[in-house]
């Protein structure tokens, strides 16, 4: 059987590893470089100081204990017993040699311990009769697998490149009572020079709906699935709940709805007649009644509302949502009840371009009329009769930065325009057309920011110099500037005008609220000055419109709502992330998580409740809690932050590396933490039992940016997916990157938060999708493994059953998101799911209730 150093012909392979665990290896691969053993333990009587590598072997001669065989001669082959995947070995095998194909076969057989050994088969199940058919038609393929007979192949180790085609696919079955018993990985040692085949312990197999057979596994193909116009291939786990197509028996309920949109609107905040505060997040209309702490909620829009108006009657509500991607998510305005929530009106589908900057209601004929503003290049101005949806007129502004549009109180026929050095009144005609004036002479460098009238019909203008105007009519119609003074130190964000002839103004940029007296030309009588931390003032709102107590709302920049008078102190009513949110995590014990934003604050919730929130100095984009109560953090500067979930003070802050830390996570025990990195590293730190305590362990290279991260049950492996949606492993314990994708499709992970693999390839290029090209950003598994919840790039929030294995996979789906959907996570008990919007800053809480 071994190589008879006198003749080649005799010789018809030369074993290169070992197929029995207990025999000590010959050879090694380190560094990609085969190599001898020392003192000449292998076999044939002549030392070599070093094997070739596989690729030599298939470019040029081998040498051998017996000589050199050309390369026409002999080819280096990969043998698997099909019967146990765990043995196998390489050998170099001679195709020219005299003995018959069928002998060659018996004693590959014996080395893999296969008596009677009388087939050979490739992955695909294509059996090979001679060894001219290895020579030419199986000339791409390394490897193989014996058996006695009609083979079961249940996917094979093979190593592939993406550019290669698949090569694994299911061969002829046979009965499973004549399948013998998969022996499972056990704890003697291997040769170096074997592939890692890994096995999961019965003990870890899930069966959440009873018992399956092993036979509907064994039939399963690899999952492939393009993006971005790349193939990738994901290997089943030999175990696993059978996939269930039809969507699962619970839904998504919307149930909070945490910040504000004051970052990039205006004139975005109301008090109704019922109490309620009305406001907008996302693609949300959000009703917040203070004194029950409740919120409802009118989700209507399919994209991000970008501006509202409550009619003069305080029962309805117009709102104007941008363009989305589709032609159900075309620009549009909706006018809805705040009673019933229900949908009465839609109007502009087809007549708005890129979205809606402003609409109104018109005062004099009790909001019979409506005007809004298409974003696009022309900023078309349309008015609207909207109980008919007729269509009264419409003209292009062409006016660039045009931020808000106002009906005059006196005139219903007369609109007020204004922008970036923009204010212009436009007289409606009853034939449709428009006559324009413009009061502000071009060029301007001042932005026109909002629009205020005294009860005679003078207006009144704030801009971004922090300037005041009055503007009055003289006897032959024209306006002209009555008055004008410094309010604020810069801009000024908003003017409200209150009944008694109080003009309120906010700064943007001073954080100062204004109390002006009209009646005396425009005194001050009284300021005060928001604190740092709640952001400059966006808009203003008496708490209870009608009454002069001096007591208002107060929405600003940084997302947050306050409430307070210019006598009194104000206090935090709804807190928001001030900027880009990116970061969430779910503890897993209890119902708490967490949030981080680019606005280096870090916060503590529990479902509708803020507990504490904490300025770290820090932009932290990823979080993992403790298993005993610590809370991590990792900033886009590549520092670790470990935060104490009781008072939110900052324990320990450690410099990790100076890349954007884009993923962090605990091990199950809580010993050990991974982090990924923007530079494509794993970086590894041993942890103390309480979570305070840190030890670099070590990192493992990488080479491409990281965005998600998983551990392994067992805490050996860990999983990431980098920013090409390419499935990466890595061995915790040797430090080393795992090559091999087949050798860990049995692996059980202690999370879901990979995008990519088998279980959670039903996610990509699903049928069902209004989009061929969806890009998910973010799953996440229930604690009871039967739910998966997805979130794309276009704002799509999906609950799938778990597994979702298959692209025609039913589910339930939301659209309350315009842009990326960052991150979501169950809560422990799998009753509550939390999702965060990326770029908006936006927090919404979802119950899981029954279909």
């Amino acid at each position: 059987m071994y190589i008879d150093e006198d003749s080649e012909e005799s010789s018809p392979f030369v074993m290169l590893t070992s197929p029995n665990k207990s025999w000590p290896a010959s050879y090694g691969k380190k560094n990609g470089m085969w190599y001898a053993s020392p003192g000449n333990q292998g076999w044939g009587s002549k030392p070599a100081s070093r094997k070739p590598s596989i690729m030599e072997a298939d470019l040029g001669t081998l040498s051998t204990t017996s000589g050199s065989i050309k390369r026409s001669a002999g080819r280096v082959i990969r043998i698997i017993n099909n019967l146990d995947h765990s043995v196998q070995c390489r050998v170099l095998l001679n195709l020219r040699t005299s003995q018959p194909f069928e002998e060659v076969l018996e004693d590959l057989g014996q080395v893999l311990k296969i008596n009677g050994a009388k087939k050979m088969y490739t992955g695909t199940g294509q059996e090979v009769r001679s060894f001219s058919q290895l020579r030419n038609e199986f000339a791409d393929v390394d490897t193989f697998y014996l058996a006695t007979g009609t083979a079961l192949i249940a996917g094979s180790p093979i190593r592939r490149s993406r550019s290669r085609p698949s090569v694994v696919a299911a061969a002829p079955i046979i009965p499973t009572d004549e399948l013998p018993k998969v022996p499972l990985r056990g704890a003697r040692p291997r040769s170096k020079s074997r592939p890692r085949i890994l096995y999961a312990p019965e003990s870890e197999i899930l069966r959440p709906n009873g018992e399956y057979s092993m036979l509907d596994i064994m039939k399963e193909e690899p999952s492939k699935v393009t993006i971005r116009g790349l193939r990738r291939t994901f290997y089943p786990p030999l175990h696993h709940a059978p996939a269930d197509n039809s969507p699962p028996d619970k839904k998504l309920q919307l149930q909070w709805v945490h910040g504000y949109r004051g970052i990039d609107a205006r004139r975005n905040l109301w008090v109704l007649p019922s109490g309620e505060l009305l406001y907008y997040v996302a693609a949300v209309a959000v009703l917040f009644d203070r004194d029950e702490d409740t919120q409802r909620h009118y989700v209507g829009h399919t994209e991000d509302i970008m501006c509202m108006d409550v009619h003069p009657s305080r029962e309805l509500v117009a709102s104007g949502q941008k363009a989305g991607r589709d032609r159900k998510s075309q620009a549009h305005v909706r006018i809805w009840s705040t009673e019933s929530l229900q949908t009465l009106y839609v109007f502009g589908m087809g007549e708005l371009d890129t979205g809606v900057t402003a609409v109104a209601f018109s005062q004099l004929n009790g909001g019979s009329y409506i005007l809004a503003v298409d974003s696009g290049r022309e900023s078309i101005l349309s008015v609207w009769q909207w109980q008919w949806g007729h269509l009264l007129g419409k003209v292009a502004t062409l006016q660039e930065g045009l931020s808000g549009a106002a009906f005059h109180p006196l005139d219903d026929n007369l609109i007020i325009t204004h922008g970036r050095g923009h204010l212009a009144f436009w007289h409606r005609r009853k034939d449709g057309f428009f006559e324009r004036t413009d009061i502000v002479k071009q060029p301007s460098r001042s932005h026109v920011t909002s629009v205020q009238f005294e009860p005679d019909g003078d207006v009144i203008t704030a801009d971004s110099d922090g300037f005041i105007t009055i503007y009055s009519v003289d006897s032959d119609g024209a306006y002209f500037v009555r008055t004008e003074f410094e309010a604020h130190n810069k801009g000024i964000g908003c003017l409200i005008m209150l009944g008694e002839g109080t003009l309120l103004s906010g700064g943007e940029k001073d954080r100062k609220i204004a109390a002006w007296d009209s009646l005396q030309n425009y005194k001050k009588i009284a300021d005060t000055k928001l604190p740092e931390a709640a952001g400059g003032v966006r808009t203003i709102y008496p708490q209870r419109p009608g009454r002069n107590d001096g007591n208002i709302y107060v929405g600003t920049t940084r997302n947050n709502i306050l409430e307070g008078s210019l006598q009194r102190r104000f206090t935090q009513v709804v807190f928001g992330h001030g900027r880009q949110l990116w970061g969430l995590a779910a503890h897993p014990d209890d119902e708490l998580y967490a949030t981080a934003g680019h606005d280096k604050h870090v916060a503590l919730w529990r479902k509708n409740k803020l507990i504490w929130t904490i300025q770290t100095g820090y932009e932290c984009v990823a979080l993992a809690f403790h298993p005993f109560g610590t809370l991590a953090a990792g900033s886009t500067e590549g520092h670790l932050l470990v935060i104490n979930c009781d008072n939110g003070a900052v324990m320990l802050t450690l410099r990790v590396c100076g890349s954007p830390l884009n993923c962090v996570a605990y091990n199950q025990v809580g010993d050990m933490i991974a982090m990924g990195s923007q530079n494509g590293s794993i970086y590894l730190f041993r942890v103390s039992r309480d979570g305070f305590s840190y030890k670099k362990v070590n990192k493992i290279r990488g080479s491409q940016p990281l965005t998600h991260l998983d551990w392994s049950m067992d805490g050996n492996f860990v999983q990431t997916v980098t920013i090409d949606f390419d499935l990466l492993f890595w061995d915790a314990k040797s430090l080393s990157p795992e090559r091999s994708p087949i050798a860990m499709k049995d692996v059980k992970w202690l999370t879901s938060n990979c995008t990519v693999g088998f279980l959670v390839a039903g996610q990509w290029s699903n049928r069902y999708y209004s989009s061929t090209t969806t890009i998910v950003a973010t799953c996440s598994r229930s604690a009871a493994h039967d739910m998966l919840a997805s979130g794309d790039a276009e704002g799509y929030l999906r609950l799938f059953r778990y597994p979702c294995i298959s692209p025609r996979a039913e589910f339930h789906e939301s659209k309350v998101y315009s842009g990326m959907l960052a991150c979501a996570r169950f809560l422990c008990g799998d009753h509550t799911l939390i999702t965060v919007g990326g770029t908006d800053a936006s927090l919404m809480v979802w119950d899981i209730v029954e279909e």
